[in-house]
This record gives C-alpha cells, structure tokens and sequence, in this order.
C-alpha cells in the first residue's frame, strides 16, 4: 500500500483555550493535487501550519512524507502562504537564488533556477526589480517560483490564485498541472470551487477544525449522482422558480441551476421548464463542488 504524502490522524490543535483542530484525519495519495477547502476560521491555515512543523500539535500524530518529523523533511516540501513572506527591499533574481540556497542547492545552480523560473512566469526583465515595485498579482508569480525552484516532493499552496487576472490564473494552473507530471503532490488551499473542479482528484473538507467531507472527487460526486439540471434559457430572472420536485433554484444570470428533490423525476422538471421558457440548452447534470460544499457545511452548522 502506498504510503501517503501527508497522513494525519486526531490532530488537536488549541490557541488560547480554543481548539483550532478538534480530532483532523487527513490523508493525502502521493503525485495528486488535493485540495484543502472551508470557511474562513475553519483550520485549514492550521493544518497547514501544523503539517509543515511550522506548529507543534497539541494532540495526534502528522506524517510528512513518511517522517514523523515534518522539520526532517522540510527541504523536501515547498510553501506558499497565504501571507506573503517575500522581502520586500531584494532584488528578484537575488531573492530566488537566495531562498533556492537555504533549501540547499548550490550558488552556481541557485542562480540558474532563479533565472529560469523568472523566465517562466513572464519577469525575466524584471530580475533587478524589487520585490515592492510589484504588483500585488506578479509578487504571487514569485513567490510560486520560491515554492517550487528546489524541486520539492510536496509543495503547499494557501490561496495561490490571490491577486491573479484570468491569464496568469491560467499561468498558474498550468505550472501546477506541470508539478503533477513531475510526480510532485500539490496541496491546495483555496476558496475558488471552479479552480477546484479543474485542478483537484481528491479533497477534504475542514469545518470547525474537523474533516466534515473527504475522498476522492469523482466519489463524492457519484454518491449525488445526476441530481441537477442546468438550463440556459432567455426568460427573465426568477422564471423557472417554484417548479414541482425543484429543491433548490441558483439562477447564476446565464445559467439556471435546479438542483432536484431526491424523488423528482428529471423529465418532468424539464417538461415544465420548456413550458415556461424558451431554452438554449438544458442537460440532466451532476452537482458542481461549490453545490457539494455549501450543502456539507449547512448540514454541519449547530441548529438553534
């Protein structure tokens, strides 16, 4: 059996009398990207932190990468926090080759990853330029390069796509879809669910310290099944409410999402959508993530 990249189990975490990880089982599949979801305060920092050695736990065990000492193994990994930790008076081709020595690799090979990598995210120009007199999207592109210029096994990333436009979203989608052909296990915290859709095999989904969903994300999607019907029509807003066996309507402006009732008949929902509206398509669909998400984490709140 393969011998997960990162394996939690009862990991406790408390800050102040408050525990941030209350009892976190986390299991992460070697060369996949898994993403790390939940609301704001709801310790996926923690983990993070807590996985990287960053935090010592108060309670359970971490395995990183096979160690228990995730310390032992940190020039095996690479981070990219939320927070940007760039120095904001070095130079960009100074500031690389630095971070690459102290995961270390040589002077001579430092210098030439920096230059490479700032090649790869379209600021090869700017190799003299401060880390300040950038803006808030390329310092992202940085500090991705920082993450990943030593070749790591695992890399972590909370919150990447921070401060990105749609091309360097795709930039970086593609660089991450790179690490994974390398065989690396990318980490990724995130609240963008279509990002999540493209670029994840597996998730975990953490409320109030705890793991409230996990697995693969063609299983969790296969216990829904098809149980959502997308319409794009040219009727007004509100039109396609208050159909028989509808549960729930998202009218996202183009697209209307009708998520059905566990016993509805899905032809006869579209049946009295063409009755009321002129469609420009409609097909019987499965729940996107964000749907999975929103349910899982409503289910999970305490009732009054």
């Amino acid at each position: 059996m393969t011998t997960p990249a990162l394996l939690c189990r009862q990991l406790i975490k408390t800050f102040d009398g408050t525990r941030a990880l209350d009892g976190l089982d986390l299991s992460v599949e070697p060369g996949t990207i898994f993403g790390l979801l939940g609301p704001n305060g709801s310790g996926k920092t923690t983990t993070i932190r807590t996985s990287l050695g960053i935090y010592k736990p108060d309670g359970g065990s971490v395995h990183l990468l096979g160690s228990p000492d995730p310390l032992a193994v940190r020039r095996q990994t690479g981070y990219l926090p939320e927070e940007r930790g760039l120095y904001a008076r070095m130079k960009l081709h100074e500031q690389l080759a630095f971070l690459a020595s102290i995961r270390g690799l040589s002077a001579a090979e430092s210098a030439r990853r920096a230059s490479a990598w700032l090649d790869r995210v379209g600021l090869g120009a700017r190799a003299e330029s401060l880390t300040r007199e950038l803006s808030k999207g390329n310092q992202q592109k940085v500090q991705f390069a920082a993450a990943v210029i030593h070749d790591p096994d695992l890399v972590v990333l909370d919150e990447p796509f921070s401060g990105l436009d749609p091309i360097n979203s795709r930039l970086l989608k593609d660089l991450i879809l790179e690490q994974r052909a390398k065989g690396t296990t990318v980490i990724l915290s995130t609240h963008r669910m279509e990002e999540v859709e493209a670029l994840c095999e597996a998730i975990c989904l953490v409320y109030h310290g705890r793991a409230v969903l996990s697995g693969r994300l063609r299983d969790i999607k296969a216990k829904y099944g098809r149980n959502t019907i997308a319409v794009e029509h040219g009727g007004g807003p509100g039109v396609l409410n208050q159909i028989r066996g509808v549960q729930a309507c998202d009218d996202g402006g183009r697209e209307v999402r009708l998520r059905l009732e566990p016993d509805a008949d899905p032809r006869a929902v579209m049946r009295a959508v063409l009755d009321r509206v002129d469609v420009s398509s409609m097909r019987l669909d499965e729940p996107r993530i964000e749907d999975i998400y929103l349910e899982t984490v409503g289910a999970a709140e305490p009732r009054p």
